[in-house]
């Protein structure tokens, strides 16, 4: 299972899911997916995003591994 710190970054940034969605090509909907765990982002996605909040891709997306 993947998490990730989407809406935190978002909140911390002050943007709305359009807005981040507008800056990295993709339509609300999928930032909506990705938040929830519902969808797995391209990588090219995951590093736009990184780049956006200026993190890195691990700190943004998680696989918490099964034990």
């Amino acid at each position: 299972l993947m998490k990730n710190l989407i809406k935190v970054e978002r909140a911390r940034h002050s943007l709305t899911q359009g807005d981040l969605a507008e800056r990295v090509g993709v339509s609300r909907q999928t930032i909506y997916a990705i938040e929830n765990n519902k969808f797995n982002p391209s990588v090219t996605l995951a590093i736009k995003m990184a780049r956006l909040f200026n993190v890195t891709v691990e700190y943004l997306f998680d696989i918490e591994e099964e034990l």
